[in-house]
């Protein structure tokens, strides 16, 4: 794809970007106006998801989605190279809060969205970090599930390597005794790298979900091990999807 055809299908998306979720608006804002209504607010989201990635005419292919069971609630570690995984994982058709930067609820529109539905956190202040961990305890117990990314926001220099995982997503599971479900999102720094470009390109969206790991029994002393099985486990999916890719081209 020449970077003149990545720029033209950049503007593209960038358009649909906005206008399908310009159009969606009126009703989030209708629903997250509604007492006990943000569940469906996030119903919306998945909607969104599916109408911004279906006119980009992506391929989106998850693995594994029979690993989340109804009426169960997890706490969900992915690693985070790009703009694109927040709605990538609006694609999975379970009601999930998602922990992003706090910058996203500064977003014109979006912002709305995101800040009512879902929770932000500044990760340079203690105790923007310390409410955010107390607001996803909050959702767990409300029967959503979490969304966390462990890196700490996009900060890998050399994906598909990823950065190393910080502690605030296991403790919260192993303090609600929540199973913790790792996801890998194999190739979304190749379609949307965090380069500043913001250059799109068509390359098809894999999202693998591995088993649950229990914690029940478990408690803080046992986070290391939890980091370091979690990481492995997504680890080592990045490396063979991303073999996979270029022993194909």
């Amino acid at each position: 794809m020449s970077r003149a055809f990545r720029r033209i299908y950049s503007i593209y998306g960038s358009i649909i970007f906005i206008t399908t979720f310009l159009v969606l608006f009126p009703v989030f804002v209708l629903t997250i106006e509604l007492r006990n209504r943000k569940a469906q607010g996030r119903k919306l989201n998945r909607i969104w998801s599916k109408v911004f990635f279906g006119l980009l005419f992506f391929k989106v292919k998850i693995e594994n989605l029979h690993h989340f069971r109804k009426g169960s609630q997890y706490v969900i570690v992915a690693n985070h190279f790009s703009y694109l995984d927040i709605p990538v994982l609006g694609l999975i058709p379970f009601d999930l809060v998602f922990i992003g930067k706090s910058s996203l609820a500064k977003v014109p529109v979006f912002g709305y969205m995101f800040r009512n539905l879902h929770i932000s956190v500044n990760r340079n202040s203690l105790k923007s970090r310390g409410e955010s961990i107390m607001k996803a305890k909050a959702a767990l117990e409300q029967k959503s599930s979490v969304v966390f990314f462990p890196e700490g926001g996009i900060s890998s220099q050399q994906p598909p390597q990823m950065a190393r995982f910080k502690d605030g997503a296991f403790k919260v599971a192993l303090d609600k005794q929540i199973p913790i479900i790792p996801i890998t999102l194999s190739y979304n720094h190749l379609i949307l790298p965090d380069d500043g470009r913001f250059l799109l390109r068509y390359k098809p969206v894999k999202v693998v979900v591995h088993p649950p790991i229990a914690v029940e029994g478990l408690d803080y002393k046992d986070v290391g091990m939890l980091k370091e099985r979690c990481y492995r486990t997504i680890q080592d999916q990045l490396w063979k999807d991303n073999a996979r890719l270029v022993d194909k081209t």
